[in-house]
């Protein structure tokens, strides 16, 4: 007769309260639960006997049923600029991204919710790709766990060295909302990485219930990918767009901002010649942020140039026509922004991140149909 080895848990999936159960359910007391998570995601520590002020008896029982377990990496890549790339095994043929974008006032982790994506917008490398599957609680949270521990490593410090965290990575991080949220609550908690709501932002095409969801269970900063002043447009640009349409999503945004740790919704607009941006479409983008907000001081405009990949047959707006874009929308009072591009020489920057997905989707020939049909004409809803 055989007997099957116990599958360990892997503790990566635990939010605090989740922990706590689990120890209860082994007998040990909240305090003991806290301890571990310290551990495991202040320190950077997976071996359990080296968790060295928690009792014999608690190590051997985690010796038995849980592991710390973070994800295989497969590639190491580092810009010119001093950004690195990460390209981590999530098993079955499929691989996410995780990008280190340091700069003076800030060290960003771009971090990655799905093994590809199911929304399919026209400018976004992963959705050409297609999507395999949402990532757990662990696979999310082990992306910040290998960077932050990793670095430490490198850098030879004691402090830590990620302070912002996105969540714009691979990945709708809306449309798994099961595992993401438990996620961002390790980010935030004060015993795991201690991240203040105003430096954890989720980037979302606009699913509306889940807004409203993340509103209530984890307001963090918002970012909404806009890319477009019209439904029409916006239709074609972000498919998405017909089920939740602008006034909707808009009405979410105002909803969001009850909870929000920020009092403005950031918009991001990715650039495309000819496509979304011309004066007409800032002129739009204006009266639509005017109607739906009280001000204009409610929303900030990241303008984001498109970083070109060879199967969106898009291009990227001239310089000139991103500084038109964003001097109109100033001048009507908007605050804008022009995202400065990092990493593009690996394929780091926005929009570019693809991994390696078994897609269960169609997605590159569906999208592939869609490049023989013309995009809605510039002025296209004026």
């Amino acid at each position: 007769m055989t007997t099957t080895a116990p599958t360990l848990v892997n503790l990566l999936n635990f939010d605090l309260p989740g922990l706590v159960q689990f120890c209860d359910q082994m007998g040990e007391k909240k305090f003991r639960a806290v301890q571990l998570y310290r551990w495991i995601h202040q320190r950077g520590v997976s071996d359990f006997e080296q968790m060295t002020d928690l009792a014999k008896s608690l190590r051997s029982k985690l010796q038995s049923r849980a592991v710390v377990q973070a994800l295989p990496v497969i590639t190491e890549q580092a810009s010119s600029d001093g950004t690195i790339k990460w390209l981590f095994d999530v098993g079955a043929g499929n691989a996410v991204e995780a990008v280190f974008i340091p700069e003076k006032d800030r060290a960003t982790l771009c971090v990655s919710s799905q093994a590809g994506c199911a929304v399919g917008c026209r400018f976004c490398s992963t959705g050409h790709q297609g999507f395999s599957r949402n990532l757990s609680t662990a696979e999310i949270i082990a992306q910040l766990w290998w960077a932050e521990h990793h670095l430490r490593q490198r850098f030879q410090t004691g402090e830590r060295v990620i302070t912002n965290i996105v969540m714009m990575g691979m990945g709708e991080p809306l449309q798994n909302f099961t595992a993401l949220v438990p996620a961002l609550q390790t980010m935030l908690d004060d015993h795991g990485y201690g991240l203040s709501r105003r430096r954890v932002t989720v980037s979302t095409s606009g699913i509306v219930p889940m807004m409203d969801r993340l509103a209530q269970q984890a307001p963090v900063a918002l970012a909404v990918s806009l890319h477009a002043p019209n439904d029409p447009l916006r239709d074609d640009l972000v498919p998405l767009n017909r089920k939740y349409p602008l006034a909707d999503l808009l009405d979410a945004c105002q909803r969001y901002l009850e909870f929000a740790p920020r009092d403005f919704i950031t918009f991001e607009y990715c650039m495309l010649a000819g496509v979304n941006d011309q004066p007409e479409h800032a002129r739009q983008l204006i009266a639509l942020l005017n109607h739906h907000g009280k001000g204009s001081n409610w929303c900030k405009l990241n303008l984001i140039p498109f970083n070109p990949f060879p199967q969106s047959g898009l291009l990227r707006s001239s310089n000139q026509a991103v500084e038109t874009f964003a001097r109109l929308l100033s001048e009507a009072g908007i605050v804008t922004t022009v995202r400065k591009t990092r990493g593009d020489d690996i394929d780091a920057a926005c929009g570019q991140l693809a991994g390696e997905v078994q897609d269960r989707t169609n997605a590159a020939q569906r999208m592939k149909a869609q490049r023989t049909i013309a995009l809605v004409p510039a002025a296209a809803g004026a």
